[in-house]
């Protein structure tokens, strides 16, 4: 009799642990996700709050204005956003092609031996630090860039009708351009390790269908591996992105910093709105030069948005037509 009592007792013991774990569990996590939408409302109004002078002592004019100057208490940030988004479309025309070779090779084509070494270099470039690309850019790729690629660029390029126009002017070795090479040359890690980790959760039995039926490596990649992984191709993407909108110190080092603003040459330097930030938060003494530099940084937050959110929705657009095919 004392054990058919104490059975139903224990069993009723360990359903109210299990059930006071759960509850504990799932208000931790609960927390968790709460403390991080607090943490992105506390960013935004900390941004929006400093940032109140300036919007309201220019208004949207900031967003299409170029002039930039302290002492008379003018500010446009027109340079600066137009240098994010320049650099940032460059490093990602030259970073995604790149990014998808080396995914690629990793995945369908590398020997086994050099799969594992090739695949840490890579992720090693990941881990260096912004700055060391920077001093690497600035004493010595924007020389050798001025000296023999923009020359070069310049001469077969810059030949081209009207998209000509964007690869001429002085070889300085820095500028949009440049910056955008070496942002390229930061992002590539990281766009090419989540593609290579994408295309290896592929089903190994789709694959060998698609070449026992006679297909090539890449109609494989392009009609098999592609459509599988396609979000995480572009949330890899847009990593990179965010990676490269963001770049503080190496952009700061070769974009030339300069507040004129020239949208004819992608040679001529430029401006971006984390370089100016680093450049100048320090050394805004008005109230208003500092709200500015926070308008800025209230822009540069809203550009990171308005990707996330349209990546979000390419994504559901794609999800809704894969579903009409099948």
């Amino acid at each position: 009799m004392a054990d058919s009592r104490t059975k139903p007792n224990s069993n009723l013991g360990a359903n109210l642990g299990a059930n006071l774990g759960e509850w504990i569990f799932h208000n931790v996590t609960r927390l968790f996700a709460l403390l991080t939408l607090l943490l992105l409302a506390g960013i935004i109004a900390s941004l929006v709050y400093g940032a109140l002078p300036s919007l309201a002592k220019f208004g949207p004019s900031f967003l299409w204005s170029s002039g930039w100057n302290p002492p008379m208490e003018e500010f446009g940030g027109l340079v600066p956003i137009y240098g994010t988004l320049v650099t940032s479309l460059i490093a990602l025309a030259i970073a995604v092609p790149v990014s998808f070779g080396i995914a690629l090779f990793l995945t369908e084509l590398s020997p086994a031996w050099l799969r594992r070494p090739l695949g840490v270099a890579i992720e090693l470039l990941a881990g260096i630090p912004s700055i060391v690309y920077g001093m690497w850019g600035l004493l010595v790729f924007a020389p050798l860039f001025g000296q023999y690629i923009q020359p070069f660029l310049a001469a077969t390029l810059g030949r081209i009708p009207f998209l000509g126009q964007l690869f001429q002017g002085a070889p300085m070795g820095i500028g949009l351009l440049s910056a955008g090479v070496i942002l390229s040359i930061m992002i590539i890690p990281f766009i090419a390790s989540v593609m290579r980790d994408v295309f290896e959760v592929t089903p190994a039995i789709l694959k060998e269908s698609a070449y026992a039926v006679g297909a090539t490596t890449w109609e494989v990649v392009w009609n098999v591996v592609l459509p599988f992984t396609r979000v995480g191709v572009i949330g890899g993407i847009m990593l990179g992105l965010g990676r490269a909108l963001g770049e503080t110190m190496a952009v700061t080092f070769v974009i030339g910093n300069s507040d004129q603003l020239d949208t004819s040459s992608l040679f001529a330097a430029g401006n971006s709105i984390a370089s100016a930030l680093a450049n100048e938060f320090t050394e805004a003494v008005s109230p208003m030069h500092t709200s500015a530099l926070i308008e800025l940084g209230l822009v540069l937050f809203l550009i990171t948005f308005t990707v996330l959110v349209f990546s979000k929705l390419l994504l559901m657009q794609l999800a809704r037509q894969q579903g009409k095919k099948t």
